[in-house]
């Protein structure tokens, strides 16, 4: 690869990563080139884009953002999850390791803070919104029930209750 195109590449990889606010790198050794279509596949549809890129050239495109946290991680095999929202990335990503063990999440950026392995699986145990509101909506549900047997319960005490 001559210097030009590394440059390019660069160019390209820093223009992927500015327009993504949440990165998870991750180690995609082990993974054919199905495997690794198939992750494509369910992050498009989750909105996120994965790239495999070459560690010095990723370094440079972090650095360029003004990124460093995540240098560290940039060894060996490494793909990068670019995505606007960082649930629906991170749980897509959390799913397929769990199905294939691979690829292995290494750390990430979530709203320019470095976040951890450990963090970037919480994040894909989150429900997504509509269960979330589901959940709100049976919660209010069930108070309100409560409350209305409640209310009954006390209209029928003091219906029984002799006029004093």
């Amino acid at each position: 690869m001559s210097k030009a195109e590394r440059q390019e590449e660069v160019e390209r990889i820093t223009a992927a990563i500015t327009a993504a606010p949440h990165i998870y790198v991750t180690d995609f050794a082990g993974l054919n080139v199905a495997k690794v279509t198939e992750f494509r596949r369910r992050l498009r549809g989750a909105g996120a884009k994965y790239l495999v890129v070459k560690n010095t050239l990723a370094e440079r495109a972090l650095e360029a953002r003004g990124v460093t946290s995540l240098n560290e991680h940039l060894k060996g095999p490494t793909g990068l999850v670019l995505s606007t929202d960082p649930l629906s990335a991170a749980k897509v990503l959390t799913e397929f390791a769990k199905e294939n063990q691979k690829p292995g999440i290494r750390a990430g950026l979530v709203d320019g803070a470095p976040v951890s392995q450990a963090h970037i699986q919480r994040l894909g145990t989150i429900p997504d919104r509509q269960t979330l509101l589901a959940m709100v909506a049976g919660s209010l549900n069930n108070i309100l029930a409560g409350f209305a047997g409640c209310l009954e319960a006390l209209r029928e005490q003091r219906s029984a209750a002799p006029n004093a």
